[in-house]
C-alpha cells in the first residue's frame, strides 16, 4: 500500500517517545490538543482508565512537540498527535468512536493550514482507520475542500489510504452509550436527551519553527445520531479553522458550534478587534455559546505559541506543550 514520506518521518518521531528541551537557538514551538469535552467525572473514570486517557493525551502531544522541535510543519505536528488519539479506543474519533443509530460508524475529520489557508474535510465516512490522513489527502491532492460518504472513500482508495473492517472500531463501552441512548430515548423527546454524554472529538493546535499555525479535528459524532447527520468537526470555521494569527480546534456539542461558528469567531476577535487568544477563546465559549445553550470547549493558539483551553462543560480531555517546553495534562476543571 502506497505510503507517504512523512508517515514514515512520522514512525520514525514517535519511536524516540522523549520530550525534547527547547533549544535556545530554535524559533518557539508549541502544541495543544484534545480528546473530548462533556460529562467527565471523577466518579466516572476508574483509576485505570484515566492513566491510560492521561497516557495516551501524553504521548499524543508529545508526538506532536518532537515534530515541531525537528523542523517540521504544525500540520504534520498535529497529524502525528490526532493519529495517536484516533488510534486510542479511549476517545470518540477513529478506533474509539461513537455508534450511529443504526449501530454503525460515521467518521469526520477536517485539517487546516493557517499559513497557506488551506484546508480539507471529510464526513460521513465508515471504514478509514485514521480519518485525519484522508482529510490532509483531500487537502493537499484534490481541488476540493470537503469530500462526503462513499465518494470520500474512493477518493481514499485513489490515495492509498488505510481501512479498517468494521470490527475494527467495536469498543464495549461504546456500544454500551449506544443502547443507553436508545432506552432514554424512548423516555424522552429526541431534543430532551443528555447530549453532553454522548459527544466528543479529537483535535490539535500548533505553532512551527516557521511561525506556521495550523488546526485539525476528528470525531466519530453523536451517539444515535442518524438522517446522515454531521457536525461541527469538518465545517471549516466551526469546529476547525487556522489563519496566521490563530488556530482553534473545537469539541462539543456541535450543531451550537456550528450555529455560532466558534473556531472562526474566536479568530476574528483576534484578527479584528485585537483581542488576546484567551479574551477571545473565553468570550466565545463561556458566554456566547452558553448563552444559546451549547456545551464543550476549544483549544486555541495565537502566533506567538499562546494557549488557550476554556470550556462549559463539566471537564475536557486535554493536554499541551507550550513554547518552553512545559507539558500539562489535565482532564477535570479543577486541575
Amino acid at each position: 500500500m502506497k505510503r507517504t514520506v512523512w508517515l514514515k518521518a512520522f514512525a520514525a518521531v514517535v519511536a524516540l517517545g522523549a520530550l525534547g528541551a527547547p533549544s535556545s537557538s530554535a524559533a518557539p514551538v508549541a502544541i495543544a490538543i484534545h480528546g473530548g469535552a462533556g460529562t467527565i467525572e471523577r466518579s466516572a473514570l476508574t483509576r485505570e482508565t484515566e492513566r491510560a486517557i492521561r497516557a495516551d493525551l501524553e504521548r499524543a502531544a508529545r508526538a506532536g512537540y518532537q515534530v515541531l522541535k525537528a523542523g517540521g510543519s504544525s500540520v504534520d505536528a498535529n497529524l502525528a498527535a490526532v493519529v495517536i488519539l484516533e488510534d486510542s479506543p479511549h476517545f470518540n474519533a477513529g478506533k474509539g468512536a461513537v455508534f450511529n443509530a443504526a449501530g454503525k460508524h460515521e467518521l469526520d475529520a477536517a485539517i487546516m493550514d493557517g499559513a497557506k489557508r488551506r484546508a480539507g474535510a471529510i464526513a460521513g465516512v465508515s471504514r478509514v482507520r485514521n480519518p485525519i490522513l484522508l482529510a490532509r489527502a483531500v487537502m493537499l491532492n484534490s481541488n476540493h475542500v470537503l469530500l462526503t460518504g462513499e465518494g470520500a472513500e474512493n477518493f481514499a482508495r485513489s490515495q492509498g489510504i488505510r481501512f479498517a473492517p468494521e470490527r475494527y472500531f467495536y469498543t464495549e463501552h461504546r456500544w454500551q452509550q449506544l443502547q443507553t441512548a436508545k432506552k432514554l430515548e424512548k423516555l424522552k423527546p429526541l431534543a430532551a436527551l443528555p447530549s453532553t454524554a454522548y459527544f466528543g472529538t479529537v483535535g490539535a493546535v500548533s505553532l512551527d519553527q516557521q511561525g506556521g499555525l495550523s488546526a485539525a479535528t476528528s470525531t466519530g459524532g453523536m451517539t444515535n445520531k442518524r438522517f446522515g447527520r454531521v457536525g461541527d468537526s469538518p465545517l471549516i470555521g466551526a469546529g476547525t479553522f487556522a489563519d496566521r494569527q490563530c488556530a482553534v480546534s473545537a469539541t462539543g456539542h456541535g450543531e451550537y458550534f456550528i450555529r455560532s461558528v466558534v473556531a472562526h469567531n474566536i479568530c476574528a476577535r483576534v484578527a479584528y478587534r485585537g483581542d488576546s487568544i484567551d479574551k477571545a477563546a473565553e468570550a466565545v465559549v463561556l458566554e456566547e455559546l452558553k448563552t444559546i445553550g451549547g456545551d464543550g470547549g476549544v483549544i486555541a493558539m495565537d502566533q506567538y505559541g499562546q494557549i488557550s483551553m476554556p470550556f462549559n462543560s463539566a471537564g475536557m480531555y486535554r493536554a499541551m506543550i507550550d513554547v518552553n517546553g512545559k507539558l500539562t495534562v489535565q482532564i477535570f476543571r479543577d486541575e
